[in-house]
């Protein structure tokens, strides 16, 4: 042994010839190889690949090793110098060859390439690229299978090495029979579905780390599953208009989710080349749930008991269906299930064989000029909220544009906060309510319905809670022993406290004056 693993320590350790993910695992894989022991091939199981000895006496050494009992009978009486023995006479060894001592075969011997190593299948796939498997059993197979590789077959096996982490109980246990501890397959896939049950587990799947199984991650398997489901039932549910210009909101809405369908792809192909699974679901989750469900749809979504403009409509089944090719990989049957209720298709334009999307260059400060808009619509949400505004009352918009920002989104601003009016302005606005997003203002004149010494006492209190903050976070920034024991990063998030809650406080007094 210790001369069989000399290729496989440099293959992994030296070379990089064989890659493993996560590359902690090197140092077990190191561990391991460079500790090596006599191997025992030889267990007494009622399974396996039986050991071919065959005795043909009494004694430990009356025995002939071959391929099966008829060439053992010769050997046997070639060694006995006995033509009379027969197969009866003998006996082949009761035990079986140890389970990695054939499993460590298995790249080879999957393609026949054990017995025809010149055959085509084998020279084709031998080697491959990937091996999926978990880190318990790195030395006992995958180890094995690199050392067998070199010794057979002259070169590795496989080129990476992905290890997954092993689903445990709430506990900590490992699954096992003995235990009873292993949730039902089928009654999981009945309960959640299929994919659920694996975006569940895939989400909470870093490479390497163990899964606490939990039916709570299956449950959010399934949540995401209806939220693709019914985000298609939406967009095919809309009745769609040749006659009917595309709205500039609209416009500018496909204009930014192609851009973030862009960024996100880009980063789950850098996720997919460093085998980080979990990540690269985890973008096209919140692609999915955020960005698309919560955000695009709405700002698209034409009015109620309104048909919406054929361009726009098109542009939506284009995201949706490259949502699902994302998707595919993780969540096979409701996307091929979608993909095929989209559209009449043939076998040969199953989802299955669609093309990848193509990554493109995208313009990051698209993506950054809408998170700017997103916290305007998220304010003006919150003022309707707290002032009990209905959304069906159109109110004016007045903003102070300190920021410089770009009013690229000001379309989709006056959508989804159903402003009648958005205009810019120089000097703050006196009584109107207002809030800040960085160092832009924007104001809301008061419409009847708000109560002013209510809204003034509330203000009041939520400035008095907000002084006091600031007293507490400048208190520790001028006590000499926290500032210089204390580590940069923390220092850094108190001196943002002190000026969001400045900010804060500069804003609301501003409110109370305007009130006033």
């Amino acid at each position: 042994m210790e001369e069989l693993v000399k290729p496989a320590i440099k293959a992994v350790l030296v070379t990089d010839e064989v890659k493993l993910y996560p590359s902690r695992f090197n140092n077990t894989y190191k561990h391991w190889l460079e500790n090596i022991r006599d191997w025992n091939i030889s267990r007494q199981l009622w399974w396996g690949q039986q050991i071919p000895a065959y005795y043909y006496g009494d004694g430990k050494e009356d025995f002939v090793v071959a391929k099966n009992i008829e060439e053992a009978l010769v050997l046997a009486q070639e060694a006995t110098n006995n033509k009379q023995l027969t197969i009866n006479d003998l006996k082949q060894d009761a035990d079986a060859l140890d389970t990695w001592f054939s499993s460590w075969l298995w790249p080879m011997a999957v393609f026949g390439g054990i017995l025809d190593p010149e055959n085509e299948d084998y020279k084709y796939y031998y080697p491959t690229n990937d091996l999926v498997t978990g880190p318990d059993i790195l030395f006992f197979w995958v180890a094995r299978m690199i050392i067998a590789g070199y010794e057979y077959a002259g070169e590795k096996p496989f080129t990476n090495v992905y290890l997954t982490g092993l689903v445990r109980d709430k506990q900590g246990r490992k699954m096992s029979k003995q235990l009873g501890n292993s949730p039902e397959p089928l009654g999981l896939i009945e309960k959640f579905g299929a994919d659920g049950v694996r975006v569940g587990l895939l989400l909470s799947a870093s490479a390497g780390n163990d899964i606490m199984f939990d039916e709570e991650l299956c449950n959010q398997g399934k949540a995401f599953s209806n939220k693709i489901w019914n985000a298609f039932k939406l967009i095919k549910g809309w009745e769609v208009s040749d006659a009917i210009p595309q709205p500039e909101s609209s416009k500018v809405a496909i204009e930014w989710y192609e851009t973030k369908l862009q960024r996100t792809l880009t980063e789950i192909e850098e996720n997919f080349d460093k085998y980080r699974i979990s990540d690269a679901l985890m973008g096209i989750y919140k692609l999915v749930w955020d960005d698309f469900c919560s955000w695009f749809l709405e700002m698209i979504k034409p009015a109620y008991q309104q048909p919406i403009d054929k361009a726009t409509f098109d542009k939506a089944i284009e995201m949706l269906e490259n949502n699902l090719k994302l998707l595919h990989p993780f969540m096979p049957f409701l996307t091929e299930e979608i993909w095929q209720h989209i559209a009449d298709r043939t076998p040969e334009q199953a989802l299955i064989v669609s093309e990848w999307p193509k990554a493109k260059t995208y313009d990051e400060k698209l993506i950054a000029d809408f998170d700017f808009a997103m916290e305007v619509i998220s304010g003006i949400r919150t003022i309707r909220k707290d002032k009990n505004i209905p959304f069906k009352d159109a109110i004016d918009l007045k903003v102070v544009n300190n920021e410089n920002a770009s009013t690229y989104f000001d379309a989709v601003i006056m959508k989804l906060g159903n402003i009648v009016t958005l205009e810019y302005v120089t000097d703050k606005v006196d009584g109107a309510l207002s809030y800040r997003v960085k160092s832009n203002e924007y104001f809301i004149p008061i419409t009847g319905n708000i109560d002013v010494e209510a809204e003034v006492a509330k203000l009041t209190e939520e400035l008095n809670y907000t002084k006091g903050f600031l007293k507490s976070v400048q208190a520790k920034l001028s006590n000499e022993k926290f500032v210089n024991g204390a580590p940069e990063k923390v220092l850094e998030m108190e001196r943002k406290k002190e000026a969001d809650a400045l900010a804060k406080i500069a804003t609301i007094e501003q409110s109370i004056a305007g009130l006033k």
